[in-house]
């Protein structure tokens, strides 16, 4: 385990030491917020559900969300408790509210994983600037140091897995309900 961590370790510092800019640490607080709580992933399946169109995406979104959720951050990080990579340096200055939760797995990136691939699966159009949009949001988890890759990274890979398993079930059901 200390193998990965001291990898998390130097990719963060790379961060930190050769892509930190002013400009950025304007920016990126922003970025990270629209992942808070999941929040732009929610106002997305909102709308959603209030269009016939895509309302089964909205619904689906919501659920994947839901178990995205309780797997990573209520079930994963309460058994893992890793503690956040800030907490490591005495003197490192935050650019955001300190988080309160654990670090492992990633709950920003879960989250955005999960509803990227639930919209890009259904609304490919979007599909690029989606992913786009999940893949800012998790790298500005490291920027802003208060997660590893590792935790970014299963975090994400959590995202995808269980909205294919919602996916897989929804196709399931109706393809059965259609048989009947």
């Amino acid at each position: 385990m200390s193998f990965i961590q001291n990898i998390d370790l130097d990719i963060l510092k790379f961060i930190q030491n050769n892509i930190r800019s002013s400009f950025l640490d304007n920016i990126v607080p922003i970025i990270t917020k629209l992942g808070n709580v999941g929040i732009i992933w929610i106002v997305i399946a909102i709308i959603l559900l209030f269009m016939k169109k895509y309302r089964k995406v909205g619904v689906l979104m919501l659920i994947a969300l839901i178990f995205t959720h309780l797997i990573g951050t209520v079930i994963i990080k309460n058994i893992v408790r890793r503690p956040r990579p800030f907490t490591l340096m005495n003197n490192f200055q935050l650019l955001i509210k300190k988080p309160g939760e654990f670090s492992f797995p990633s709950g920003h990136s879960s989250t955005a994983f999960a509803s990227a691939t639930i919209l890009g699966y259904y609304i490919k159009k979007i599909r690029i600037p989606i992913f786009i949009l999940a893949f800012l949001i998790a790298f500005s988890r490291l920027y802003l140091f208060v997660h590893y890759p590792s935790d970014v990274l299963v975090g994400a890979i959590l995202g995808i897995i269980c909205s294919f398993i919602v996916i897989k079930i929804y196709n399931k059901k109706f393809n059965y309900i259609n048989k009947c």
